[in-house]
C-alpha cells in the first residue's frame, strides 16, 4: 500500500537544503511502496544484479510525474543535480525517475547537456531497461535537436562498456522511425555487426527494425548483405517488422 506524503509546494532558488528534502521525501514514499514479491521476480527477469525496491515500472513513473510538478521552478542544471543524486542510489526505481525528470527538460538542452548524458551512461547505467529508458527518451531527444552529436555514437559504439555500446543504438530507436540518420544507423550497426554481447546485438537489431519502419528497402538490402556475420539474435530483431517475403528470404540459408 502506498503512504502518502504531503509534497509542500516549493519555490527554489538553487537551494540545496529544499532539493534534499524533496528526495527524501520521494525516498519515504518508494520506500513506502516496496514489494518483496515483486523484488525478487525482479531480480528473475533481469541477468544483471539489480538493485530494487520491486515497484512497478507505471507506478514509478506516476510518482516521477507527481513529484515533477513540484519541480517545475527548479533550474535546469538544479534538476540534473537531482537526477545525478537519483543515479547514484543505484536503485532501478531512482534510475527511472531521473530519465523522466531530464526528459522533461527536453525543451531546455544545450550542446553541453550532452557529457551529462553520457557520464550517467558510462557510470550508472548498469541494466537493459535503464539504458533504454534513459537512451530512447533523453538521448533520442538531445540528438534531434543537436544532430552532429551523433558522430559521438560511433564513440560508444565501440566501448568497452556494454551499456555504452547498446546505448550507441538504441538512442536512435525513435529518430529511426521517423527516417533519421539511416546512414549513421547502418554505420553503427556495420560496426557492431559481429560483437558478442547479446545486448548489444539486440540493441543494434531494435534499431536496425526501427529504421526499416521509414527506410524498409535500405534496410533490407544492408541485412542481405550482411546476414553472413550477422548473429540470428540481431537478425531477428532487425526483420521483425519486414513483410513476410522478405523475413523469408533474410532467414533462408
Amino acid at each position: 500500500m502506498r503512504r502518502k506524503v504531503f509534497i509542500p509546494l516549493i519555490k527554489f532558488d538553487s537551494q540545496i537544503p529544499l532539493m534534499k528534502s524533496i528526495l527524501t521525501q520521494l525516498r519515504i514514499e518508494l520506500d513506502g511502496m516496496a514489494n518483496e514479491a515483486a523484488k525478487a521476480s525482479a531480480k528473475k527477469f533481469f541477468k544483471e544484479e539489480l538493485t530494487t525496491r520491486g515497484i512497478k515500472v507505471p507506478l514509478v513513473r506516476k510518482l516521477a510525474g507527481e513529484y515533477r510538478k513540484q519541480l517545475k521552478d527548479l533550474s535546469k542544471s538544479d534538476l540534473f543535480r537531482l537526477c545525478e543524486d537519483l543515479w547514484q542510489s543505484g536503485y532501478f526505481e531512482e534510475s527511472i525517475i531521473a530519465c523522466d525528470w531530464s526528459y522533461s527538460r527536453r525543451k531546455d538542452y544545450e550542446p553541453s547537456d550532452f557529457a551529462i548524458f553520457e557520464r550517467w551512461v558510462k557510470k550508472y547505467v548498469n541494466n537493459w531497461a535503464s539504458c533504454d529508458t534513459l537512451c530512447n527518451h533523453t538521448v533520442g531527444e538531445f540528438l534531434q535537436k543537436y544532430p552532429d552529436h551523433v558522430q559521438q555514437l560511433k564513440k560508444w559504439a565501440v566501448s568497452k562498456n556494454r551499456w555504452m555500446k547498446r546505448a550507441a543504438a538504441v538512442s536512435l530507436i525513435i529518430p529511426a522511425r521517423k527516417g533519421v540518420f539511416l546512414e549513421d544507423i547502418l554505420e553503427i550497426a556495420s560496426i557492431q555487426l559481429t560483437d558478442a554481447d547479446d545486448m548489444v546485438q539486440k540493441g543494434y537489431g531494435w534499431m536496425l527494425k526501427a529504421a526499416s519502419e521509414a527506410n524498409l528497402n535500405k534496410v533490407f538490402r544492408f541485412v542481405i548483405e550482411h546476414k553472413g556475420e550477422m548473429p540470428r539474435t540481431a537478425l531477428r530483431y532487425a526483420i521483425e517488422k519486414m513483410p513476410a517475403d522478405k523475413k523469408a528470404k533474410a532467414m533462408a540459408k
